[in-house]
């Protein structure tokens, strides 16, 4: 699957957790889906043809990245991803957030 990122895109995290900043390190992507079902603290998860399957059962949180984001600047590509290219990235400081969504 291709993931085409928008320079000036929405950026998520999902959570099971409340907080108003994200930890330096976090996981974030602007595939809204996918942060929504990371929320749910999974131990698998899988996609085929953009649809997400996954066994977590938390209660889970989505948080939009409340400042601008600059590539390669304040996230990198996960280096360890099973997943495709641009599916998750790494934040490299720490990052407000919204929250936007009870799941």
């Amino acid at each position: 699957m291709q993931i085409k990122i928008k320079p000036n895109g929405v950026w998520y995290h999902g959570s099971n957790v409340l907080f108003d900043v994200l930890e330096e390190g976090s996981t974030i992507t602007q595939w809204k889906e996918l942060a929504e079902a990371f929320s749910h603290q999974p131990s698998q998860l899988g996609y085929d043809d953009g649809t997400i399957t996954h066994n977590g059962t938390e209660k889970g949180f989505l948080f939009v990245i409340d400042e601008p984001i600059k590539l390669d600047i304040d996230i990198d590509q996960h280096p360890r991803t099973a997943m495709d290219k641009n599916a998750e990235f790494l934040t490299k400081r720490p990052l407000k957030v919204k929250l936007i969504k009870e799941l």
